[in-house]
């Protein structure tokens, strides 16, 4: 890992397309939807929290995915 990456890691990145905007509101709507689908589905316990904590580290990673990929070139 060099100096780049870790900025890359630590560092804010906005979407800068609506495209990427509308992505990052489909994961969360898809994740939204099965986490309700999964507390009502679930008995509670530790395998519960364990899916729903999994559920959402899924959402982080996915929009992390979206929004570290390189800017698009401006026109």
């Amino acid at each position: 890992m060099d100096a780049a990456d870790v900025i890359r890691r630590f560092t804010f990145h906005p979407a800068d397309t609506d495209e990427r905007r509308q992505a990052h509101e489909d994961i969360r709507s898809a994740c939204l939807q099965l986490a309700l689908m999964l507390h009502s589905e679930l008995p509670a316990g530790a395998e519960k929290q364990s899916a729903m904590f999994r559920l959402e580290e899924t959402m982080f990673w996915a929009n992390a995915a979206i929004a570290r990929q390189p800017k698009e070139p401006q026109p």
